[in-house]
């Protein structure tokens, strides 16, 4: 059977909103990290067969299929397409999956899977342009309007989370990061990009020297009573991430060594007004459809929207946290939504790469109650 294996993961760093990346128009942003993909791996770009790209407020700058945009952006010739996905906060993991898909199925040789958002220039939500895009039927099946924040504090509420944990979980985030940037383990995933600030090689929104007593004075924001806040939530964000796949053939044809294979890729769902609990049944799918156990992973990346996701999911799953986002997590990294995924997947390719790691997990909560978990192998 064909095999689709990572030969090269790059990503921006991340920006806050209106901070250092907003000049960069989410295509050139975009273009930036292909034009340096290719480059990084040694791969003719006329190779490239398609570019799968995550894109979640397609709207003013990232309308018009972006994926084609950022290709031709970065000078691939006109040969090669670009098709953008839309999975909500999965999207550029859900790229993963559609070229991993691809290229066991035959349909691709080499295809680049990533994703975008320029949050500061695409503010969240602008996309529906004031509109209600939830129907009569799904009002009256659900009786409310799902809101992301709300269901963070529905899973305090559900697994007994209180603020001190959530505020240590993100201060063990920012703790994390910063432990990873000073070590320099950034430096192989990270292409710096220059704009009006100068070059930009560091992730912005990591925050050094926090305390409980500092992250305690915050207001919460969707619940008078609840323990959600600014703080220990995920960061409006800006960045861009891809990684460039293939055929484990076409890899040897090329003289290419891959980095890892992807092993196991699956989707769940669950309620979408809480939203946001769906990596928990990912997760346990992925591991009962490899056959391998919460032991046999030696790294997980779970997308930290908000402090609560990762909790709920660690009482569940019964994960020792020193293997969960051991290098920080969207909490202090950022959250740019289309390039999440891949951005959390580059950081798990390379963390597996430089301490030997076997097999990582990646899971992420998305929009409508829904989650992809990935399982990689080291090769």
């Amino acid at each position: 059977m064909t095999d689709a294996v990572i030969v090269a993961a790059r990503r921006t760093p991340t920006g806050k909103r209106e901070g250092v990346l907003s000049g960069v128009h989410p295509a050139d942003l975009s273009a930036h990290v292909l034009e340096d993909l290719v480059k990084t791996a040694g791969v003719d770009p006329a190779l490239v067969e398609d570019v799968i790209w995550g894109c979640v407020t397609q709207a003013g700058e990232q309308t018009g299929d972006i994926a084609r945009t950022a290709a031709l952006s970065a000078g691939f010739p006109e040969t090669v397409t670009g098709v953008t996905v839309d999975r909500q906060c999965g999207s550029s993991q859900q790229a993963v999956h559609f070229a991993a898909a691809g290229i066991v199925s035959g349909q691709y040789d080499i295809v680049i899977a990533g994703g975008v958002e320029s949050m500061s220039r695409n503010p969240m939500g602008s996309s529906a342009m004031g509109k209600n895009p939830y129907g009569d039927r799904f009002m009256e099946r659900y009786g409310a309007k799902p809101n992301q924040g709300v269901g963070a504090e529905m899973i305090a509420e559900q697994w007994g989370l209180s603020r001190s944990q959530v505020d240590e979980l993100a201060l063990e985030s920012h703790a994390r990061a910063a432990a990873a940037t000073d070590s320099r383990a950034f430096e192989s995933q990270i292409t710096p990009v220059q704009t009006e600030h100068g070059l930009i090689s560091a992730d912005e929104g990591i925050r050094r020297g926090g305390t409980a007593e500092g992250l305690g004075k915050l207001k919460t924001v969707f619940k008078e009573d609840g323990v959600v806040t600014a703080g220990n939530s995920s960061q409006i964000s800006d960045g861009s991430s891809a990684l460039l796949m293939m055929s484990g053939d076409r890899a040897k044809e090329l003289g290419l060594k891959p980095i890892a294979r992807v092993h196991t890729a699956v989707l769940a769902g669950t309620d979408p007004v809480i939203m946001l609990t769906a990596p928990i049944p990912a997760t346990q799918k992925a591991l009962k459809k490899s056959g391998l156990s919460v032991d046999d992973i030696g790294v997980f990346e779970v997308n930290e929207a908000f402090a609560t996701v990762p909790l709920a999911w660690q009482q569940e799953l019964g994960v020792d946290f020193a293997k969960v986002n051991p290098n920080g997590g969207a909490i202090a990294m950022g959250h740019p939504l289309g390039g999440s995924g891949a951005r959390l997947m580059t950081t798990m390719v390379h963390h597996m790469q430089d301490k030997g790691i076997k097999y990582g997990l990646q899971t992420m909560c998305e929009g409508g109650g829904q989650a992809n978990a990935t399982i990689l192998e080291l090769l």
